[in-house]
């Protein structure tokens, strides 16, 4: 007999029994006891079994009483099994750690890259559910969260998190640029920068404006075109444009939110938060 509880599966271990008794003789015809203990039991070192290692084994016998016939001897052997993890490792743990480092791949991809750092996501994504099918379909249909459950659902929270992320990274992308262009038509000089916009303020203001700018700001000019240093001078001339013209603009909350970051971020809190987790599961499981 065997009652095993998988909450700890695969890193299990589980105390089954093995029963005998005489079905035709009571304790009044016939005795039975261990002559030993458990010195009585011998295993070959040759005999092992594929999923399970035989721990210990301990012997036991008590009185069995049936209520038409009377009272039994019964001799119990209880095993202690630990299952092998190596196979669960290969088949499930490493599978489901790769996809996790695979997923942050996206981090170092350009977020202007759609085509390579969506379809990374939704891979690593369907993988992941593969996996949690493939490991519940071999598995008995129990109630309760089982190890294993953990580790592959708290990996899939991690890949997803990862889309997530390059979604919230694609979209501020995206609003900073709006508000860019929305700045640039705005602007009354152009001070070396290409616009669509027509220019609203005279000669004079124009002159006076892009000197004030190059004079203030001349240094992130030359320094490069570097976005932060774009969407800063593109804040200044703005700001220098509602003085000359007199016009008002609502704030620019979007300069202060830097995507690269984000993704710089990503790098460090993914892989760290990840590596906790593992420290205190195996802790736990172990």
């Amino acid at each position: 007999m065997c009652s095993m509880d998988l909450s700890r599966f695969p890193l299990d271990t589980q105390t089954c029994s093995l029963e005998m008794e005489s079905y035709a003789y009571t304790d009044d015809d016939l005795m039975l006891y261990w002559k030993e203990g458990n010195e009585s039991l011998n295993t070959d070192d040759r005999i092992s079994l594929s999923q399970f290692l035989i721990q210990e084994f301990r012997t036991t016998s008590k009185l069995a009483f049936y209520s038409s016939t009377g009272w039994y001897n019964r001799l119990y052997i209880h095993f202690t099994l630990r299952r092998h993890i190596f196979f669960f490792l290969l088949q499930t743990y490493f599978p489901a750690t790769l996809m996790v480092m695979l997923s942050w791949v996206s981090f170092w991809i350009d977020r202007r890259a759609v085509p390579a750092r969506v379809p990374l996501g939704i891979t690593t994504v369907l993988t992941m559910s593969t996996i949690i099918t493939g490991v519940n379909a071999s598995m008995p249909r129990v109630s309760y969260i089982k190890a294993v459950d953990i580790y592959l659902w708290v990996s899939f929270v991690f890949v997803f998190l990862s889309v997530i992320e390059y979604a919230a990274v694609n979209y501020l992308s995206t609003r900073q640029e709006r508000r860019e262009r929305e700045l640039r038509e705005r602007l009354p000089c152009t001070c070396g920068m290409s616009h669509p916009g027509a220019l609203s303020a005279s000669y004079s203001e124009t002159d006076d404006l892009c000197a004030a700018a190059a004079a203030g700001y001349g240094v992130m000019t030359s320094l490069g075109n570097g976005e932060k240093r774009r969407e800063t001078m593109l804040l200044q001339l703005a700001m220098e444009s509602d003085q000359v013209t007199g016009h008002v603009t609502s704030s620019y909350d979007s300069a202060g939110i830097d995507t690269h970051a984000i993704d710089s971020y990503s790098r460090v809190v993914f892989p760290g938060s990840y590596v906790l987790f593992n420290i205190v599961y195996w802790s736990i499981y172990s």
